[in-house]
């Protein structure tokens, strides 16, 4: 009986040894996994901050209850830049479109009044390019017309084209994707002199969309782009700005006040630019471009998101280090143009440009980084739920 109890011992002390071993071990494969740090950007490697991961991405049916709130709340989802692939010079598309847009990201798409993204691409079958791509720099982009549908079944509703690929095939597949984007519904932004005007819950609002090029409305023109915004103002209770600004690739992800420069291209300053339409009216900024994601700003509070990064690249733009970090950006503003939250979907985009929801909230932690490092006396930050909420004053005097 004594043998018995004392073998007994034995086996309770092997036991707990070897819980003990897997939950260390267990511990450090989850720290790892969470909190390891960001792939090598050429030289440079960035270590994001610890966020917390929640146990599940929140709910992407989580608008107020407008039965319960008789104020009505307009709500935006943006994302960043899209190629569904291409079919030239080479056949780079997937077997099944459908694949292009995962249904756990289509749920996150839904239930918006604007469901915005920066089209790079062309629905046409022109088969002439207008650009010489025997330059290794230089790349032309053609999408099936029937794609169209596709985003129009997510939800999208309106696509910004003032940027450098929609006149990949000239006048002709230009029209062509304005028409075939039309034709289920999308709205096109971004033309010149334009403001387009749409209305949700009896809200008229406004959207405008620049870039660099004279082709359309440029940031290099601020007088024209101040009257276009006061004329927007006056026209409509809340306003929207879309904006192709600043270099591009993980050497361009922080937001400097000043102009940059991409391949010998005036790619504009975003932080002039971006704060003068806050200043002269707009309430809400989304920026695009760049291919990585950048800083948000609470500017006059207002919500300035200076780049979505990448949103759909199928075997056309890169999925390396930050380039693959990527997000649905959610803002909910009032009738007036209000802030009245906004928070970070965030996604990760696969080997092959296909975006997925990411449990690990790596942008969610890139974010917190950039913020900390080019806004620090700014006046938020962001939650383990992705949700842009405001820094406590002691942490704004620690970065000041």
């Amino acid at each position: 009986m004594a043998h018995r109890r004392e073998n007994q011992n034995h086996c309770q002390i092997l036991a707990l040894t070897f819980l003990s071993v897997c939950f260390s071990l267990g511990l450090s494969i989850g720290v790892t996994i969470q909190f390891g740090r960001v792939q090598k950007l050429n030289a440079t490697t960035i270590e994001t901050p610890a966020i917390e991961t929640p146990t599940e991405i929140p709910d992407s049916d989580n608008n107020t209850n407008q039965e319960n709130n008789p104020e009505k709340i307009i709500t935006i989802k943006a994302v960043g830049d899209i190629i569904p692939g291409t079919n030239f010079p080479s056949h780079r598309l997937p077997k099944d479109p459908d694949q292009l847009l995962p249904q756990t990201v289509r749920a996150y798409l839904t239930r918006a009044d604007i469901v915005f993204g920066n089209f790079e691409s062309n629905l046409t079958n022109h088969p002439y390019s207008s650009k010489n791509i025997n330059n290794a720099q230089t790349f032309a982009f053609r999408s099936p017309p029937s794609y169209a549908k596709l985003f129009a079944n997510a939800g999208f509703n309106i696509f910004n084209i003032a940027n450098n690929h929609t006149m990949d095939f000239g006048k002709i597949g230009f029209q062509d994707t304005i028409e075939n984007l039309n034709s289920v519904g999308i709205k096109t932004l971004g033309h010149k002199n334009q403001i387009l005007y749409v209305e949700h819950q009896k809200v008229k609002i406004a959207m405008i969309g620049f870039t660099t090029y004279n082709l359309y409305n440029s940031v290099h023109d601020l007088n024209t782009a101040k009257n276009l915004v006061k004329q927007a103002e006056k026209n409509a209770d809340i306003v929207i700005v879309s904006m192709q600004v600043g270099a591009e690739g993980t050497n361009a992800m922080h937001v400097k006040d000043q102009t940059e420069y991409f391949y010998g291209e005036n790619r504009g300053n975003s932080v002039q630019f971006a704060r003068k339409m806050i200043d002269t009216g707009a309430d809400l900024v989304l920026g695009h471009g760049p291919h990585v994601p950048r800083a948000i700003e609470r500017y006059q509070g207002k919500i300035i998101a200076y780049s979505l990064g990448n949103f759909i690249g199928y075997k056309t733009l890169s999925t390396t280090a930050q380039t693959a970090y990527s997000m649905i950006l959610e803002v909910k503003l009032n009738s007036q143009g209000d802030l009245i939250s906004s928070k970070v979907i965030p996604i990760h985009i696969n080997k092959q440009g296909i975006p997925q929801l990411d449990p690990y909230f790596r942008t969610v932690g890139l974010l917190k980084y950039l913020n900390d490092h080019d806004f620090p006396k700014g006046n938020i930050t962001f939650n383990q739920k992705g949700q842009i909420i405001d820094k406590i004053p002691s942490t704004i005097a620690d970065n000041n």
